[in-house]
């Protein structure tokens, strides 16, 4: 079975829609599951996703700020960075994202501040990045 195209391109437009972009991660998911025949495997877990993320009572913005918190504990650097990114297009400002990392600090120590920091600087390069709600 070969997934269906259009379940192929909502998919691709659900996760633009909450990342900004399409991982290369999620059509590797796909590419494998047809070449085995368990592309229902993967619709059930992206249906899931669906679920948890899209019919969740968080708004997207504390959404993302949950997710990445729990993916610094995890040192989870990759996916860490895009929920940077999700968070910033949600919403979060650069204080809240700083606020999540010193709440790793509580957590974590300072390993987790400090990667928590490192991943987040990027965006002070970014000319209409939000600081905080006042500015």
């Amino acid at each position: 079975m070969v997934f269906d195209p259009a379940f192929a391109s909502a998919l691709q437009q659900s996760y633009d829609a909450l990342l900004g972009h399409y991982p290369a991660k999620v059509s590797d998911r796909l590419h494998l599951a047809s070449a085995v025949g368990r592309e229902q495997a993967v619709m059930a877990i992206e249906a899931m996703r669906e679920q948890l993320i899209t019919h969740n009572p968080l708004d997207r913005k504390t959404q993302q700020l949950v997710h990445l918190a729990m993916l610094i504990a995890r040192n989870e650097v990759a996916a860490a960075t895009l929920h940077i990114r999700a968070a910033h297009k949600a919403g979060a400002t650069l204080a809240e994202l700083h606020g999540v990392a010193e709440t790793a600090a509580v957590v974590c120590g300072m390993p987790g501040y400090s990667l928590a920091v490192d991943l987040i600087k990027p965006l002070l390069a970014e000319p209409k990045v939000v600081h905080s709600a006042t500015t």
